[in-house]
């Protein structure tokens, strides 16, 4: 029987807790007894009571003066150490993951005390850093001294398991070797899934927008990713558009039943869920469980997901079964059933198929949804995406590889949103020996990284620093990756655009997300014009962030941070259809 998190993790930590009170108490009464002096009960319960905190406060003094020596004995120092209790800094990080803008209470930090620094937790301290020479060490040059690491893994086991993104040695080498056959360029070039379901979606975009109701995007553009992934990867399409479109909150009594019972909303809403409840346990460190002290809360939603999951996992056994397994080798069928030749266990097969479709659904829908939420803040740029598109591929006709590699605006474009709202803005690492991490600024020393300790950077932040980019870094401007300053800014310093991660676990599917999110632009753009948001329903940004001197100022919407980035309340607008 398995304990809840809370006892469970009381429980684990009861030894360090409760060896050296007993210690002091048995040490007290036999010194006691031996010197021939009483000594009251309960001062010496609360004596022995201060024994672990006083410990601890030991164990860190000590930790801190060999960590010194050895960063001195390296030419490096540690860390500064923001100036905030464990449970100030705990607080603050849960509130901005709830309310806040991405990363604003990192970047702040980075004001005060540069680009790699220290945070105290309840009993543990963190690294975060910013600074791409640190990044690129702990993704690339240094891989081998990082891991995603025990912590993580805890936090993220509800809900990722032993999947590909929460396990590190011979575990993760396992699921990358099986998954990385199936992003060649023959696979993600067949673009017949993606004209299926974009045309799918924007013709119920189109019957919406007829009826004279705005659509949620954001909603519209996850469906259509979680159609292509599921049929993409799985060989199986879930049909997610088939529940169709829900009204705007003001009309909602309009939206049927069958939309809300609907299997891929259920699992939508479960999976949405999970991954705020997962991104909280991070702000709250390795306590997390203290906070689900009773029932662990993912838990419910992941059996949520996984009913929605097990058909997908049971059809791909079904036909495995009655093929050939022999042609089915190699490059031959779907992921899901080479994944088949190499285990049988249920429970791995689960698990993997829920990291992909976080991967393959949440990361396109952000790339879409903002990209949307900038082509409207910015008109002059869909007039220039949609001649590129005319120019390449023509009014109405279908796009190909070759008309990828044509359209270099098109992709500039996409690299400018996922610069400023990168999918995946935040990632962790956990060191497992002791490291030194580079700094870029050749004013201050290295860092030193004692073993074990949990690494976290921002490519959000990173992103948007005016020394990496250039002043205008929080302006969106798409030729930034076409003109001078590409050469002056990213060509000499690659490691400061890290949309996709970078080193051996850099995402294997980046070329998919573009063909992807391309080939639904280059649609899009063909058939519909005159992009405006709904802006009686989408949830304003807080009203403080207008008096703010970075880009919150000009925000139209709240971004929000979970596993992946997305809009509070979804993205609502409208468009008309373009008279060819």
């Amino acid at each position: 029987m398995n304990l809840p998190p809370g006892p469970t993790y009381l429980l684990r930590l009861f030894p360090s807790y409760a060896i050296p009170s007993t210690l002091v108490y048995f040490s007290l009464r036999n010194l006691a007894n031996w010197a021939t002096f009483s000594i009251s009960s309960w001062l010496l319960v609360f004596v022995s009571f201060l024994a672990r905190p006083l410990f601890f406060f030991a164990q860190v003094q000590y930790a801190n003066l060999i960590n010194k020596r050895e960063a001195a004995k390296m030419g490096a120092v540690l860390a500064p150490t923001v100036k905030a209790s464990g449970l100030q800094t705990i607080k603050i990080m849960v509130e901005t993951l709830r309310e806040g803008y991405p990363g604003e209470d990192f970047r702040r930090w980075a004001e005060d005390y540069g680009h790699t620094y220290q945070l105290n937790l309840l009993k543990d301290t963190a690294l975060f850093t910013d600074d791409p020479e640190a990044v690129k060490a702990i993704l690339a040059t240094q891989f081998d001294a990082f891991e995603k690491g025990p912590i993580f893994q805890d936090q993220f086991h509800s809900l990722l398991g032993t999947g590909v993104f929460n396990t590190d040695g011979e575990m993760w080498k396992f699921h990358r070797s099986i998954t990385r056959p199936f992003f060649s360029r023959e696979r993600i070039s067949d673009f017949d899934i993606y004209a299926r379901n974009s045309d799918l979606s924007l013709k119920q975009a189109r019957q919406r927008l007829h009826e004279g109701y705005s659509i949620n995007f954001q909603d519209l553009v996850s469906r259509f990713t979680l159609d292509s992934a599921t049929e993409f990867l799985f060989g199986h399409n879930v049909s997610s558009l088939s529940a169709g479109l829900p009204y705007p909150p003001s009309s909602s009594h309009l939206t049927p039943a069958s939309f809300h019972s609907h299997p891929a909303t259920i699992f939508a809403t479960a999976s949405t869920e999970s991954s705020l409840l997962a991104s909280l346990r991070t702000g709250r460190g390795p306590e997390w469980s203290l906070f689900e002290f009773w029932q662990d809360r993912i838990q419910p939603l992941r059996e949520i997901i996984d009913n929605f999951t097990e058909p997908v996992i049971k059809e791909a056994i079904d036909r495995a079964r009655v093929q050939d397994k022999g042609a089915r080798r190699g490059e031959e069928g779907t992921l899901l059933e080479y994944m088949l030749q190499h285990t049988q266990d249920p429970q791995i097969l689960k698990d993997e198929v829920v990291n992909l479709l976080v991967a393959g659904r949440d990361t396109t829908m952000a790339l879409l949804t903002f990209s949307m939420y900038l082509m409207i803040q910015h008109p002059h740029v869909e007039h220039r995406l949609r001649q590129e598109i005319y120019d390449v591929v023509g009014p109405s006709g279908r796009p190909t590889y070759d008309h990828m590699r044509q359209m270099r605006f098109v992709r500039a474009f996409l690299n400018e949103v996922l610069r400023l709202y990168p999918s995946i803005p935040l990632n962790v690492r956990r060191s497992v020996r002791p490291v030194v991490l580079p700094t870029s600024d050749p004013e201050r020393k290295h860092i030193y990284v004692p073993k074990d300790t949990v690494c976290t950077f921002s490519v959000f932040n990173m992103h948007r620093r005016t020394d990496l980019w250039g002043p205008d870094a929080e302006k969106f401007d798409p030729d930034r990756f076409l003109d001078e300053r590409l050469h002056k800014y990213l060509t000499p310093n690659p490691f400061i655009f890290l949309p996709f991660n970078a080193g051996p676990r850099i995402c294997i599917g980046q070329q998919f997300a573009y063909h992807e999110a391309t080939f639904y632009l280059v649609r899009l753009l063909q058939q519909f014009t005159g992009f405006e948001m709904d802006r009686e329903i989408n949830q304003a940004p807080p009203a403080k962030w207008a008096s703010t001197e970075d880009r919150r100022k000009d925000e139209q919407v709240h971004p929000v941070t979970h596993l992946t980035l997305s809009i509070v309340g979804g993205f609502w607008m409208r468009m008309r259809e373009l008279n060819v």
